[in-house]
């Protein structure tokens, strides 16, 4: 099964492409799509899901998998998460591609064991599971693969 894991966002949207085969995990691809703040909103919008759209033709992944939004402090940021987030929903609906969401506690539990693990510890986690030689400069990056991780064990138990 192979799964496009995204981790939502306008300024940067991580996205990743991580499959399994014969019960291992294996890390094909990540990066960020980068927008500019000076760019209007919707323009950044279309980007972001153009960019998603073009990872979908490419890799043909079985499954979506996103962060579920979880409101912060900032309730403008928030919604414009939220319309990212249907944006890429409706690509992937469009693209014929499920998707599934999951909350920020159970990526890190699935990625660390530990559902209260801290960024860094993720990322350590992350490199040792999926042997992910590139740099990564962005936690944007390591979320998204993150997330299909998390579909990735999640869909062998359900």
């Amino acid at each position: 099964m192979k799964v496009l894991g995204i981790d939502p966002g306008y300024g940067r949207c991580g996205v990743a492409i991580v499959e399994k085969v014969d019960g291992r995990e294996i890390y094909l691809y990540s990066d960020c799509i980068e927008t500019s703040p000076k760019d209007e909103f919707t323009d950044r919008l279309a980007a972001v899901a153009d960019g998603c759209a073009r990872l979908m033709r490419e890799h043909t992944p079985d499954h979506v998998a996103m962060e579920r939004l979880y409101f912060t402090n900032n309730q403008k940021t928030a919604m414009k998460v939220a319309e990212v987030r249907g944006a890429l929903l409706n690509t992937a609906a469009l693209a014929n591609i499920p998707v599934f969401e999951y909350t920020p506690g159970q990526i890190k539990n699935a990625s660390t064991g530990y559902g209260g693990a801290d960024k860094t510890t993720v990322a350590r986690m992350l490199k040792i599971l999926l042997k992910i030689d590139k740099e990564i400069k962005h936690d944007d990056e390591y979320d998204a693969i993150a997330v299909g991780v998390t579909h990735l064990a999640h869909s062998r138990t359900t």
